[in-house]
């Protein structure tokens, strides 16, 4: 099976994408899903974060409040590479572990591993294939500030965060523009799956 990476900025449409390719066929591992798995109460990973970043990060339920984590993590890259190296190991491995599952013999078809950091972590060098999913930094700005409830200090806070569009861009194979219509975001992950499927056939 063809194995490729799809990763994006915050609010840059990428589950959308991702959305689309699993309505075409596509087999979709979700790494950000898993990461939040892995951090619920009871979990290994769990123990660790809370630990690590103290019981102030806990909502009333002992569950971990993903907003106040975030509000630390993104204000702080040392904060943020300490979460990182908490969670990502574990998310390596499942991820790992799906693929192997899907990898029944004679099975064909793409995989498709969706993952906001894929590229920071050098995860990317592993996939046949590098799907990035960008839009204008002004809708971005303006998905991230409703989809979050964020002020706009916070939102660009977030941005800035992370590696910029540009930068994974030279890396792709393949780009999808979500600046236009949702009619328009199809129209080019329906374009890139057609060449993903002829480039699965051609592996054989």
């Amino acid at each position: 099976m063809l194995h490729v990476g799809l990763t994006g900025n915050i609010a840059s449409g990428k589950s959308r994408a991702a959305l689309v390719f699993a309505e075409l066929g596509a087999h979709i591992v979700d790494a950000d899903i898993i990461a939040r798995e892995l951090i619920l109460p009871g979990t290994a990973t769990y123990s660790r974060v809370v630990r690590s970043f103290g019981s102030g990060i806990l909502d009333e339920s002992g569950a971990i409040n993903r907003r106040i984590l975030g509000q630390i993590v993104f204000s702080s890259p040392a904060q943020r590479n300490l979460l990182n190296s908490l969670i990502h190991p574990g998310v390596r491995a499942e991820v790992l572990r799906r693929i192997i599952e899907l990898e029944t013999p004679g099975e064909k078809g793409v995989i498709i591993v969706d993952a906001a950091l894929m590229i920071e972590t050098g995860f990317y060098q592993y996939y046949d294939r590098l799907i990035v999913v960008y839009c204008d930094p002004s809708i971005q700005l303006s998905r991230l500030m409703s989809r979050d409830g964020l002020n706009v200090e916070d939102a660009r806070a977030r941005m800035a965060a992370q590696m910029s569009a540009e930068e994974k861009r030279q890396l792709a194979h393949y780009t999808i523009e979500t600046s236009g219509t949702l009619r328009q975001t199809r129209e080019q992950v329906e374009a890139i799956y057609r060449d993903l499927l002829l480039y699965e056939m051609k592996m054989k």
